[in-house]
């Protein structure tokens, strides 16, 4: 079965109300089984447009990953997430080889 992933690319607009997401979101991975590969971190932006934050979530399955998306739980988080930053979120299905 592959993994599932959450790719996020944020830009905050105010870190300290942005931990009530961070805060909020923690039970969702943690219920799904997500473990973060990146959290923020160094970064260079080889190509194409950047933001600031970067975040790379792996979940024991793809189904794992999007169920944990459309959690009631996550789905608080995700109001509070968009209040306080602009950025992309994809839910990708990891490669089976």
């Amino acid at each position: 079965m592959a993994k599932g992933y959450w790719i996020g690319r944020v830009d905050v607009h105010d870190p300290e109300a942005y931990k009530a997401y961070i805060e909020t979101a923690t039970p969702a991975y943690k219920e799904f089984g997500g473990t973060f590969l990146v959290r923020g971190g160094e970064f260079d932006p080889v190509e194409g447009a950047s933001r600031s934050r970067n975040v790379v979530i792996e979940f024991p399955s793809y189904e794992a990953a999007l169920a944990c998306y459309n959690s009631p739980t996550y789905q608080k988080a995700r109001a509070i997430r968009q209040q306080f930053s602009d950025g992309e979120l994809l839910v990708i299905r990891g490669h089976e080889g």
